[in-house]
């Protein structure tokens, strides 16, 4: 299913995720906690040696005594703070190798979760918005763990202490700068959860700003054909529209938020010093505690006051994280059963049992259907458009799964063995190739990825690529651009050609293979067809007679039926029937079978 809407942010579901990725790396993890903890304690302790230095100071006896006391405290104060300066360069080595090595991880564990999701789900999403997902998951953990480390864990730290040194002074103040850090801290709480929904909102449509940019780039042939560049301009003013009148909910909401925050800052700094001054009326307190209840204050407001500010982009994060972690835990609709085995293929005999598949939300394509394949045997599959024959295809591929019957491959049901030994026995040449944006060579190779150079080049010789290729200035490095567009549309296919000779596989699939060659070009590879096509057992797709007209056997389906099965000179023989229907307005062809 498509994951277009966008869910409220999953807060506990993402830190649960992100905590079992850092745990990996305990060692690292528990170095930043270390430093941080370390830091933060210079933090409070360093202003009680500035306390002294102060009340030394206004005392007004510069004796030499005095002075070197002065001295001392100095001595100790560089030294505490060179403890923190280690204790930054420790967080700074130890959080930045953690964040790394976990959003490596993520990286990885993101991309080979979503390539394991079905056909459906490709087709159903936008590729720039999966993109995104993925990038913003790994790239969250980042501003996660820096929001809670940095900002929460260090504020709680200088917190506690900064209320525990002033608690030991006054009772009164320690207990005054806690009820308002507590009223403060879930203000701002509650404020920034109330804005959550807001938050997801504006993640949702900066999604979809990324999915239309990315639709529209991949079609821009289609907006050049029709002129219509005006038209996508304005459904795209309409889309950025969306996004800015919810970017713009978002800072109108945080400005009242700041509002907010500024009043309780401003009251809280006038009711501490108010306080401390009756205090120091009763001689209470000393010139140089008004200076660390400054200190303390300084730095309260500076961490409470980064809380809101940073639980802003720390929701922003679980929001962007969720969009990833939906699809996470959302289930690959086609998987591998717990007991599956690998398939093994020695003859290449395919049977389709009482097969029945529909697609989501529409009506049965293929009912009870049955067809039988004999090892090595070249069938065709032959129909109007609907029939069922491309289903019939993916169905043995494992891009869907059946919802009844069975399909076996040498009695072996293919939804008990692994979807890769599957498709390692199967060479597939679609109708229209996709192509990697890298060399020639390495798209060739695709077919089999350990092959050597040698191996490539001999299968391209085959396909016969090696014609178009040898005119490129850099040969097989020529890089092909995205999905192959720098090709031509029968380069493209020789070179899927040239991929499925490469892998070797004993069971072929053709899906229209010839479907974009032009005369000369289909000339040139029905032997390398011929060639590929011996010893396997072979399913091609046509709806050009011509090229399979003398297949072993040709399978004509109607409605998600076989209606007729023979050869091209039995079905001929038939009167009145749809194959003969087909024929009569087509003209006679290639491709001869083995």
């Amino acid at each position: 299913m498509p994951f277009e809407k966008k869910q409220p942010a999953r807060v506990w579901a993402v830190l649960r995720a992100y905590s079992k990725a850092a745990f990996v790396y305990p060692g690292l993890f528990a170095a930043s906690l270390a430093a941080v903890l370390l830091i933060e304690s210079v933090g409070v302790i360093s202003p009680l040696y500035l306390r002294q230095f102060i009340d030394m100071l206004s005392k007004g006896d510069p004796s030499p005594e005095r002075v070197h006391a002065l001295f001392l405290i100095l001595a100790a104060f560089g030294g505490i703070l060179f403890v923190g300066w280690i204790g930054q360069r420790v967080r700074m080595v130890a959080v930045s190798r953690l964040e790394a090595n976990v959003m490596t991880d993520l990286y990885q564990t993101a991309f080979a979760y979503l390539l394991g999701h079905a056909h459906e789900f490709f087709i159903s999403n936008f590729t720039g918005t999966l993109t995104r997902r993925v990038a913003r998951y790994a790239r969250s953990f980042e501003q996660v763990f820096d929001n809670l480390l940095f900002n929460f864990f260090s504020s709680f730290l200088f917190v506690v202490g900064a209320i525990g040194v002033l608690s030991l002074k006054s009772m009164l103040l320690g207990v005054g700068l806690l009820a308002w850090t507590v009223v403060f801290v879930y203000m701002q709480f509650r404020m920034m959860h109330s804005l959550q929904a807001l938050r997801a909102d504006r993640t949702a449509e900066d999604s979809r700003v990324t999915g239309f940019l990315s639709d529209v780039m991949s079609n821009h042939p289609a907006i050049v054909a029709f002129a219509a560049a005006g038209y996508e301009s304005s459904r795209f003013k309409e889309t950025i529209m969306r996004w800015y009148a919810a970017t713009r909910k978002v800072w109108d909401a945080d400005t009242w938020v700041y509002g907010v925050q500024g009043l309780l800052a401003f009251g809280i700094e006038l009711t501490i010093l108010s306080g401390a001054v009756l205090l120091w009326q009763r001689g209470l307190v000393t010139v140089g505690d008004f200076v660390l209840i400054q200190v303390y204050i300084i730095g309260l407001m500076d961490r409470i006051w980064g809380i809101g500010r940073n639980m802003r982009q720390l929701y922003d994060a679980f929001a962007d994280a969720t969009e990833m972690l939906d699809i996470l835990e959302s289930p690959h609709a086609i998987q591998d059963v717990p007991s599956a085995v690998p398939l093994r293929v020695s003859e290449g005999a395919i049977a389709f049992d009482q097969v029945r598949f529909e697609y989501h939300d529409s009506q049965a394509v293929l009912k009870d259907f049955n067809l039988a394949i004999q090892p090595h045997e070249k069938v065709a599959l032959i129909g109007s458009s609907g029939a069922g024959k491309t289903t019939v295809t993916k169905l043995l591929l494992r891009l869907y799964d059946v919802s009844g019957g069975a399909i076996t491959i040498d009695g072996q049901d293919i939804s008990q063995t692994t979807k890769e030994s599957l498709c390692s026995s199967i060479a597939f040449v679609p109708q229209e190739p996709m192509l990697f944006h890298r060399s020639l060579l390495e798209n060739i190779r695709y077919g089999r990825q350990g092959a050597t150079n040698e191996e490539v080049i001999e299968a391209a010789k085959q396909a016969h690529c090696h014609e178009f290729i040898s005119r490129y200035p850099e040969g097989f490095n020529t890089m092909v651009g995205e999905r192959g567009v720098k090709l031509s549309g029968g380069e493209r296919q020789r070179v899927a050609i040239a991929r499925a000779i490469l892998k070797n596989a004993p069971i072929l699939v053709l899906d229209e293979a010839t479907s974009s060659l032009d005369s000369e070009s289909e000339r040139l590879i029905q032997d390398a067809l011929l060639r590929l096509m011996k010893g396997k057992t072979v399913i091609a797709i046509a709806h050009r007679l011509s090229t399979v007209m003398n297949m072993d056997r040709l399978i004509v389906m109607e409605q998600g039926a076989v209606v007729l099965s023979g050869t091209h000179d039995e079905l001929l023989a038939h009167e009145s029937n749809l194959y003969k229907k087909l024929w009569d307005i087509q003209a006679g062809g290639f491709i001869r079978a083995d």
